[in-house]
C-alpha cells in the first residue's frame, strides 16, 4: 500500500487516494496511517531482507540458476546464515529467482510477445462452405532414437485432407512449416485468394518469413488465443490421429534423415516414413529434399510390387473427420487394412 501511494501521490495526492480506495480495498491505510508508516524507521526484518535478497540472487546465479528452495536453504546455512526454509522461499520470491523443474514435455509452441498477432477469424467454427476456404496448421513432435523430429501439417477443413506436410529436425520457420505451406499451395495451384490460414501462437507461425508468404499467396492469417488448444482443435485432432494410428503403432523410430532423392520401392529392410500421412513405403511420392523417419519394422509390401494407380498422388491419404460426431478415422486408398487393437469409446485427449 505504501509503495502504491508513493508511486501515485504526486498525481492524485495522499488524501484522495486513501479516501477513494478505503471503501474498495479492505484494510487500506488512512492518510494518517500512511504518514505514520512512511516516517517510521525500517524494521529489523526489512533490514535483514535488504541484506539477504542480493545475497540470494548472487548465490542463485553462481549455481547456474537451478537451485530451488531446499538447495538454496542448505547453501545459505553453509554460508553461515541462520535462516529457515520458508524464509528462504520468501526471499527467493523477492529476488525473482526460482529453481528449475524437471519436465519431459517438448514445447513446440513458443510465442513471441513482441510480434503483433493476427485476429481469430475462425472462432472455433471448424466448418467451411467448400475446399480451399479454411486451412488449419499445427506442429507436433516424434521421439526418435537420435532426437526429436518435428512434423508440420496443413489440413483443409472442408475435405479433412492433409494438403501439406513436412518433417524436420528443427522448428525454424523457413524449414518446417513454410515447406508444408508451399506444398499445400502448390497442390492448390499456387494462389490462395480468399483462404483463411488458421494456426496457433507459436513463433514460427508468426515469423515474418511465414506471414509474408501467406500474404504473398493471397490468404488471410488467423490465430487463436494463447495457451488454448480448443482454438485450433481440428489441427490438434490431426496430430493425435497421426501419433495414435501411425507413430505409436509402427515405432519405435530410429533416426531423422534428409532424403535427397525420390524414395525407392524398397525400404532397405526398414519402413521409411516418406509421407507422414501414409502407412506404406510411399514409392509414389515425387518430392525431393524430404525428411524421413526410419523404423526398425520390416516392409509390409513386397519390394517388386508395382504402385497402384490410386497411389499416384501424394495426397492419396484422406483424413475423414465426420461432422456428425464420433472418432476421426484415417482411411487409405489403395492400401490394405491394418489390424488395430480394440479402442475404447471416445476420441481421447488432444495431443
Amino acid at each position: 500500500m505504501i509503495r502504491f501511494i508513493n508511486e501515485h501521490r504526486d498525481r492524485f495526492g495522499v488524501e484522495l487516494i486513501c479516501q477513494v480506495l478505503r471503501p474498495a480495498v479492505r484494510g487500506f491505510l488512512t492518510s494518517r496511517g500512511y504518514r505514520a508508516a512512511a516516517g517510521r524507521a525500517p524494521s529489523a526484518r526489512q533490514l535483514r531482507d535488504d541484506l539477504l535478497v542480493p545475497e540470494v540472487a548472487r548465490l542463485h546465479a553462481e549455481n547456474y540458476g537451478v537451485y530451488g528452495r531446499r538447495k538454496m536453504h542448505a547453501l545459505l546455512r553453509r554460508q553461515g546464515w541462520g535462516i529457515g526454509r520458508d524464509q528462504t522461499e520468501r526471499l527467493m520470491r523477492l529476488a525473482g529467482v526460482r529453481g528449475v523443474k524437471r519436465s519431459k514435455k517438448v514445447f513446440t509452441t513458443k510465442s513471441d510477445p513482441t510480434v503483433e498477432k493476427p485476429k481469430d477469424l475462425v472462432q472455433r467454427r471448424f466448418t467451411a462452405p467448400g475446399p480451399r476456404r479454411l486451412w488449419v496448421a499445427d506442429v507436433t513432435y516424434v521421439a526418435t532414437w537420435s532426437g526429436f523430429a518435428y512434423v508440420a501439417f496443413v489440413t483443409d477443413v472442408y475435405s479433412r485432407r492433409i494438403v501439406g506436410w513436412n518433417v524436420a529436425s528443427t522448428l525454424r520457420s523457413d524449414i518446417l512449416p513454410l515447406q508444408a505451406l508451399d506444398m499445400a499451395a502448390w497442390a492448390a495451384g499456387g494462389r490462395l485468394d480468399g483462404l483463411i490460414h488458421h494456426a496457433d501462437h507459436r513463433s514460427n507461425y508468426l515469423a515474418v518469413v511465414y506471414t509474408d508468404r501467406i500474404e504473398e499467396l493471397g490468404a488471410k492469417p488467423s490465430t487463436g488465443t494463447v495457451g488454448d488448444s480448443f482454438d485450433n482443435a481440428l489441427a490438434e485432432a490431426v496430430n493425435g490421429l497421426y501419433k495414435t494410428e501411425l507413430i505409436r503403432q509402427r515405432g519405435p523410430w530410429r533416426t531423422v534423415e534428409r532424403s535427397s532423392s525420390r524414395p525407392s520401392n524398397t525400404c532397405g529392410g526398414g519402413t521409411t516414413l516418406a509421407s507422414t500421412a501414409s502407412s506404406t513405403c510411399a514409392p509414389h511420392l515425387r518430392s525431393s529434399r524430404r525428411t524421413t523417419l526410419t523404423s526398425n519394422q520390416p516392409n509390409r509390401h513386397p519390394p517388386d510390387k508395382a504402385p497402384d494407380r490410386n497411389e499416384s498422388q501424394a495426397d492419396s491419404v484422406l483424413l475423414r473427420l465426420p461432422h456428425g460426431g464420433g472418432c476421426p478415422r484415417t482411411r487409405l486408398r489403395g492400401a490394405p487394412a491394418i489390424p488395430r487393437r480394440p479402442r475404447s469409446r471416445g476420441c481421447g485427449g488432444i495431443h
